[in-house]
């Protein structure tokens, strides 16, 4: 026996509120699949290793860069290395399994890698350059999955792997973060049957009700850690756990699953990081750090990318402002995975009680203006409403209006916000490499999302990147010295203390760090020239001569007062000169 008495009690205890006399039986087999883990483990680990201001995310797919020679998992792999090794250390790859649909998010088999993409080898090697980051698409599997195939043939191992059920009024109080039927009728050995598809017909929700299911994705997510996950993203896992009459979002028994993975990484690999992906507004987001931090170390920052957007777009950042006024962290092992752009859209969900429907309407129209789509789901009510909105983030932010190197000025603002905030950046390759919208993408497969989930010719990427006028060298240069600077600064640790400082609505302007230790961030997000007045007693900081990071020009105090005058689009860290 290696689980000590305490961690048997914890897991034992929430085996028992989910699984009832079954607890003591799936117990058992927890302790077998963790024995086993043991004695396969790939690497050492590093129980108190925490994130620091160094580590830095980067988000993308398996094959965002392509050549015709090598496969894409080693041409990313060349690609990071020779391009991307100063400046990221965790690379999470989107899912790389294979797939049928929703361009891997529907996944055939959990355990293998889409070799059109390599193979475990490939992602070994790369594992030695950077941290890895694993999805566990685990909410749904592929309709052609062996699964779902061994239910619709009637094998008694498959038989509870998927939810049974007919429509009823019931139903109508699921959340549904879709325009799609939330029943699929197939046609199975036993008879037309209607089964759970939260997401599509070909995305089969798993009944984590059975306990092979929850077993088997146990030993799912311990085979990710052998094979090199240093983080794992737990994908839509709001929808985890259905009770019929319910929401099926955020139920409690989704909470405790989540905590009963965190005890068990907690004996197998403790440094492994959890990170939950639920599209909701904030306080039910962060309901995913659990009580004391004993769920997720990590949550996405979703009010984050439309807030900033929105920011950008009226040139007033007052709402952004007040929300970041309320973040804090309960303990100094969570924080949040904040981003502005990912291969799914920019929620629109999470600005509810932040914006008015006024101002997501304005939103909207300059996505649209701007070639970008808006997605919708269904209401109680069987009404749609926007979801989320589908555009490049650039152009998202950028203005018609403006000159080219304007809206880069723009965009690099938005990204420096990104690269200030408490939590740690996670960086889209595309925002990165500053991609485009990739309207041809939307027109062949028909799905919005495919506007920024362009495959790059690593060929054309190299031709940009010397060319000093392409807008991807100019966002890659300027994008590549912010996250330096950043990795420099203690004050950036995604654990260190932010404090918002009200100067004008048009700068969105905080304190990061303690003591000696502080930057003082302020990014002018409007078009016109910003004096302010910084009042370094209101903020508890020294006199003197403040450096900004960015610009290298120096600002002496007088009288405990810095002035300073912010260009369009600005972006200044001030830190004190000792």
């Amino acid at each position: 026996m290696f689980i000590n008495r305490n961690n048997e009690l914890k897991i034992r205890e929430k085996l028992n509120s989910l699984f009832g006399k079954k607890g003591d039986r799936i117990y058992k087999r927890i302790e077998l699949l963790l024995e086993r883990h043991r004695n396969t483990a790939a690497a050492e680990h590093e129980p108190d290793k925490w994130v620091d201001e160094k580590d830095v995310f980067l988000i993308t797919y398996g094959d965002n860069i392509r050549n015709d020679y090598d496969n894409p998992l080693k041409t990313l792999h060349d690609f990071l290395k020779n391009n991307a090794k100063d400046i990221i250390e965790f690379v999470h790859i989107l899912p790389f399994y294979p797939f049928s649909s929703d361009d891997g998010f529907s996944v055939i088999d959990y355990f293998k890698v889409n070799p059109e993409l390599g193979d475990w080898d490939d992602l070994n090697r790369m594992s030695k350059d950077f941290k890895l980051m694993f999805d566990a698409v685990i909410n749904h599997i592929s309709a052609q999955s062996e699964w779902f195939q061994g239910y619709l043939k009637g094998s008694p191992q498959y038989i509870d792997y998927f939810i049974e059920t007919e429509y009823s009024t019931e139903l109508s109080k699921v959340f549904r973060p879709r325009a799609l039927p939330l029943l699929t009728e197939f046609d199975t050995s036993r008879g037309k049957k209607k089964v759970w598809t939260t997401f599509s017909e070909d995305q089969i929700d798993l009944n984590y009700k059975s306990e092979e299911v929850f077993l088997k994705i146990l030993e799912l997510l311990l085979f990710y850690i052998r094979m090199g996950a240093k983080a794992i993203r737990l994908d839509a896992i709001g929808f985890m756990w259905k009770e019929i009459g319910t929401s099926c979002i955020h139920l409690p028994q989704t909470h405790k699953a989540i905590q009963l993975f965190r005890d068990i990484f907690d004996i197998a690999a403790p440094e492994t990081i959890i990170i939950t992906e639920t599209n909701v507004p904030h306080k039910e987001n962060i309901s995913y750090f659990g009580e004391g931090g004993n769920e997720a170390q990590m949550v996405y920052q979703f009010p984050l990318p439309p807030l900033v957007l929105f920011s950008m777009i009226t040139g007033n950042a007052k709402y952004l402002m007040e929300w970041a006024a309320g973040l804090t962290l309960d303990s100094d092992r969570t924080t949040y995975f904040n981003f502005l752009a990912s291969h799914d859209g920019i929620g629109v969900v999470p600005t509810h009680g932040i914006l008015s429907d006024m101002e997501r309407e304005l939103m909207i129209n300059h996505v649209k203006d701007n070639g970008g789509y808006v997605s919708c789901k269904i209401k109680e009510d069987g009404t749609e409403i926007p979801y989320e909105l589908n555009i490049n983030f650039f152009d998202a932010v950028s203005k018609k209006s403006e000159s080219e190197e304007v809206n880069i000025d723009r965009f690099i603002c938005s990204q420096a916000i990104l690269l200030s905030q408490i939590g740690v950046p996670a960086i889209y390759i595309h925002s990165l490499l500053g991609s485009r919208n990739y309207t041809e993408g939307v027109n062949r497969t028909g799905r919005y999302r495919s506007i920024n989930r362009e495959k790059i010719s690593e060929e054309d990427f190299k031709e940009q990147l010397n060319d000093f006028t392409s807008v991807r060298y100019r966002v890659f240069k300027r994008y590549k010295k912010l996250i330096k600077i950043r990795k420099k600064e203690k004050a950036f640790h995604p654990n260190s203390l932010q404090r918002t400082i009200r100067l004008d609505d048009r700068v969105f302007s905080i304190v990061r760090g303690a003591k000696d230790n502080c930057v003082i961030v302020l990014n002018n997000v409007s078009s016109d020239k910003v004096s302010l007045k910084i009042n370094l007693q209101d903020i508890i900081l020294s006199e003197g001569t403040y450096r900004d990071l960015i610009s290298d020009v120096e600002l002496s105090s007088r009288n405990s007062e810095l002035f300073i005058i912010l260009h369009p689009y600005q972006a200044v860290w001030l830190k004190h000169r000792n």
